[in-house]
């Protein structure tokens, strides 16, 4: 005879309908980034309860769908703040672009992510495109 699962433990099984549910958030959340999602209603697109998804997004990603679209969020911002092919955007209009318009708010769930403010994420991405910039220009005078 199986021992029997608590409740808890049967929310948080893996199962191919979860799974699929997750998928089909994340694949419309992705598509949505630059805009924040209300759980109601993202669980009426995948056609579960918001229960249901929130305990999907429990067992594939130990966060709920709501935490899993900050972490989304923020990487896209990070991704753009350390990209050296856009060295004029700023903090706010990245923040902006995806979404993040209390910008304190934004600033304090970015260093917590990451560990530095996104003003400093940026400016490394900066140095170091003006220090590719320097190598390049000092490989072509000394190839010359």
């Amino acid at each position: 005879m199986e021992p029997r699962l608590s409740q808890r433990s049967r929310r948080r099984e893996i199962t191919p309908l979860r799974q699929g549910a997750v998928e089909r958030a994340e694949a419309y959340m992705q598509a949505h980034t630059d805009m924040p999602l209300r759980v109601d209603a993202l669980s009426r697109m995948v056609g579960l309860s918001e229960r249901a998804l929130r305990d999907a997004f429990y067992s594939v990603h130990g966060m709920s769908p709501k935490q899993w679209m900050l972490a989304e969020r923020l990487k896209a911002v990070r991704r753009i703040l350390s990209s050296r092919l856009r060295p004029t955007i700023s903090v706010t209009g990245a923040a902006t672009r995806y979404g993040f318009f209390e910008l304190g708010r934004f600033a304090a769930s970015y260093k917590e992510a990451f560990g530095e403010v996104p003003s400093a994420t940026l400016r490394d991405a900066m140095r170091r495109s003006v220090d590719s910039a320097q190598r390049k220009g000092h490989d072509h005078v000394s190839a010359s």
